[in-house]
């Protein structure tokens, strides 16, 4: 899905993040709805401020939902409980550790992502590393977390034509403005209030970026 350079996806996809906060056993079924409503590469699960427990018991109730259903279930900041809770991989931060540490804790069938804002260097940087994904954001503004990056569609161009590592774009992405992202090349879009918060629901929510990002492509 993301593991290993020559591997890009003939079609942009689906990268869901949880919300900030959330109880995981009430949250376990949204999440089902959501994953049974569309196609969904990933799901992230990323929680601020709490502690390991909370990681552990978050990652046990919606690793399941997300693994049955052949998603991707990755770590957000920890490689080390990405391996704990049989998690399929992990996403580094810039502030999040060393990705070459992270690269051998995860070992080879694992994957590893990494943000890389606005750059090319440290998107190639974070590849030579053994990223087998980058993120480039935030393309829009957000209020998931603050930002101060702002890169051109065209970064996502310049990136899916010099290499194979996959990209993904982040950042206040929705149905109504995700398509010149998907024609510069993202190999996924990352979203947070675009399905979790969607007015009729998370299900709907990924209906709508999916047939948005199908309007895109056509």
């Amino acid at each position: 899905m993301f593991s290993g350079a020559g591997r890009r996806e003939e079609r942009c996809r689906l990268y869901l993040i949880t919300p900030p906060s959330f109880d995981p056993e009430t949250f376990r079924d949204t999440l089902a709805a959501a994953l049974d409503a569309g196609d969904v590469a990933a799901v992230q699960l990323r929680l601020k401020g709490v502690e390991d427990d909370a990681m552990r018991r978050a990652a046990e109730a919606l690793r399941p939902v997300a693994q049955e259903r052949g998603v991707a279930f990755l770590m957000n900041d920890r490689a080390d409980l990405a391996v704990e809770t049989g998690c399929d991989g992990a996403h580094l931060g810039r502030e999040d550790g060393d990705l070459a540490a992270a690269r051998r804790l995860l070992g080879p069938d694992r994957t590893l992502g990494a943000t890389c804002h606005d750059s090319r260097h440290l998107a190639m940087e974070a590849a030579e590393a053994g990223a087998d994904y980058v993120a480039f954001g935030a393309f829009f503004p957000t209020g998931t977390k603050p930002t101060r990056h702002r890169p051109d569609p065209e970064i996502l161009t310049l990136w899916t034509e010099t290499t194979e590592i996959p990209c993904v774009a982040i950042g206040g992405i929705t149905p109504q403005n995700c398509a010149p992202l998907v024609r510069a090349g993202a190999d996924f879009l990352a979203v947070v209030s675009a399905v979790w918060g969607h007015p009729d629901g998370a299900a709907a929510g990924v209906r709508a970026m999916n047939r948005a990002i199908a309007e895109a492509l056509a």
